[in-house]
C-alpha cells in the first residue's frame, strides 16, 4: 500500500518544487540530473511523476479533497 507524506511546495528560482526525502531517493536510486515523466491531471487537480529507468512511482496527495493521484 503506498504511503502519504505532507511537503512543502518551495520556490527555486522562479520555479516552484517539492523535494523528495532523501532516503526516498536513495530507495528509488535516484540521482541528480535523473529524467522523469512528469503527467499532469487539471480536472482532479493531480500530478504523478515517474522515474525513467525505475519501475516505482512517487504519489503526490491532494491534501483539499483527500484523493491520492497515480
Amino acid at each position: 500500500m503506498p504511503k502519504s507524506k505532507l511537503r512543502k511546495v518551495i520556490k527555486t528560482g522562479n520555479s516552484l518544487a517539492i523535494t523528495i526525502p532523501s532516503k526516498i531517493g536513495k530507495s528509488f536510486n535516484l540521482k541528480e540530473g535523473d529524467l522523469a515523466q512528469v503527467e499532469i491531471n487539471y480536472e482532479k487537480p493531480s500530478i504523478t511523476y515517474s522515474f525513467s529507468g525505475h519501475p516505482r512511482q512517487l504519489l503526490l496527495i491532494d491534501k483539499k479533497n483527500q484523493t491520492q493521484s497515480k
